[in-house]
């Protein structure tokens, strides 16, 4: 049976698991990894320690991005020593009734790791369409009698992602933008364009990712689907319009609402971009 992998934060009950029985030690969430990362990769482990009733120790959640692979991982290491003395108790999490988690898309640090591991770092390449600085577009506001110019960073940022092997390619369009706390400092200015660009690049890299579907089959090979239902307006623009989004079509910031990542501190602003054909900066 095939199992679809969307590019966002895995929320199933059948894709987390509880571990319990565990003893207090260094680097305990390292551990974990290593030991279940083996059947798939994982988009977080979280370890917490036992209620005072339970006595002491520890327990941990555990996110797979595959229902699959995490059911592979409890049938394995259930009952098992793997790095400590006591055997450990592994189990898939019941599902929660009543309560809806809110589906966030992965950021793009997220995707890429989750791209690599399922069409190969050959497989994807990425490239930036435009990269246009639309601070100019920022509005006044009107506070007791006067007008008061916001004085912020905003960047709009266009990226394709193409699947050579698939015959897919898709586009993200994103805003990213950021206060200046004094906008006279010019540093300050450089600092804060260059984290304001970093941050639309990856919003608009995750946005594309948005639209990629991975079919993984029961034999291992990975297929993939293009998502429509994530479709944007902005998808059927061609590469010239999309260049000169704002300039011809006067386009308004605020039909660029994009949801926040879901851990927007997992981009290291100070690394460089990703080399698979996005220029640093």
């Amino acid at each position: 049976m095939a199992e679809v992998l969307e590019f966002r934060v895995p929320t199933g009950s059948a894709q987390t698991l509880l571990v319990w029985g565990l003893e207090p030690q260094p680097a305990l969430e390292h551990c974990l990894f290593l030991a279940f990362c083996k059947f798939g990769p994982l988009y977080s482990v979280r370890t917490h320690r036992n209620a005072a009733v339970a006595g002491p120790g520890y327990y941990a959640i555990i996110k797979f991005y595959s229902a699959g692979d995490a059911g592979r991982a409890q049938r394995a290491c259930n009952g098992q020593r793997l790095f400590q003395k006591s055997p450990l108790k592994v189990c898939v999490c019941t599902k929660q009734k009543g309560f809806q988690q809110r589906v966030l898309a992965l950021n793009s640090n997220k995707c890429q790791e989750l791209a690599n591991h399922y069409l190969g770092f050959n497989g994807w390449s990425s490239r930036i369409i435009t990269l246009q600085d639309v601070s100019g577009f920022d509005g006044e506001n009107e506070e007791l009698g006067e007008m008061v110019q916001k004085r912020s960073v905003k960047y709009l940022c266009a990226v394709e992602v193409t699947l050579p092997n698939h015959g897919v390619c898709t586009r993200g369009v994103a805003l990213g933008e950021a206060d200046l706390e004094n906008g006279e400092d010019p540093l300050e200015l450089v600092t804060t364009s260059r984290r304001v660009q970093k941050l639309a690049v990856g919003r608009a890299l995750s946005s594309a990712f948005q639209k990629i579907l991975l079919v993984v089959l029961e034999n291992g090979k990975v297929a993939v689907e293009y998502n429509s239902t994530q479709e944007e307006p902005t998808d059927c623009l061609t590469e010239e319009e999309l260049k000169g989004l704002v300039q011809v079509n006067e386009l308004s910031l605020e039909q660029l609402d994009f949801e926040e990542e879901e851990a927007l501190s997992d981009l290291t602003f100070d690394e460089e971009l990703p080399s698979r054909e996005m220029p640093s900066n």
